[in-house]
């Protein structure tokens, strides 16, 4: 039995390739330029992250270098606001899917194939939104995609990612209803 036995069909909506952190320091006046940094195809490389963005091989965010993101927590957060249509990457993630529940990925290997063989990732801790989201998305982003800002992995393979259609395969099964839906931390304990 494979150790991924949950396939989906997704679609990868997004890529994101920065050699520069865009959202620097206290939140501005507008949105930050962003040219170039938005991509067809992204080159990953294990233990790396993806070539030419920011993060790649700082050994700081080695189990946190590609960041997932799912396209229907944007457009959920979209809906909650009343604020129209909402541009995915403008959340500065790497990788934004439609199709899958992204923050289900959390602990969990998976892999995306987006034609060109698969790239296994580890999906590790939520990728926590930022204040900028308020400026660059709609005032109340940023507490809007608490929960539902996406995943951040570590590359386990080698491989190329591109816009289009593409199989997540997950030992952990998933569920594309709920791709938007936010993750609430279990209440503490007094």
């Amino acid at each position: 039995m494979s150790e991924r036995p949950h396939s989906y069909r997704v679609e990868v909506v997004g890529l994101l390739v920065s050699p520069v952190h865009r959202y620097d320091g206290r939140p501005g006046g507008g949105v930050p330029p962003q040219d170039g940094d938005r991509v067809t195809r992204a080159g990953v490389r294990a233990g790396h992250g993806i070539v030419g963005d920011r993060y790649a091989g700082r050994p700081a965010h080695r189990d946190a270098a590609v960041t997932v993101l799912a396209a229907e927590s944007v457009e959920a957060l979209a809906a909650e606001l009343g604020s129209g249509a909402l541009d995915p990457l403008l959340t500065r993630r790497n990788v934004v899917l439609r199709g899958a529940e992204v923050e289900a990925l959390r602990g969990e290997v998976f892999a995306l194939d987006c034609g060109e063989g698969p790239v296994v990732l580890r999906g590790g801790r939520p990728a926590n939104p930022c204040a900028w989201l308020d400026t660059v998305l709609a005032p109340g982003a940023h507490r809007g995609m608490r929960g539902r800002g996406g995943v951040r992995c570590a590359p386990l393979s080698d491989g190329v990612l591109r816009l289009g259609p593409a199989v997540l395969t997950s030992a952990a099964p998933l569920d594309p209803a709920r791709a938007g839906e936010a993750v609430r931390p279990a209440p503490r304990r007094r």
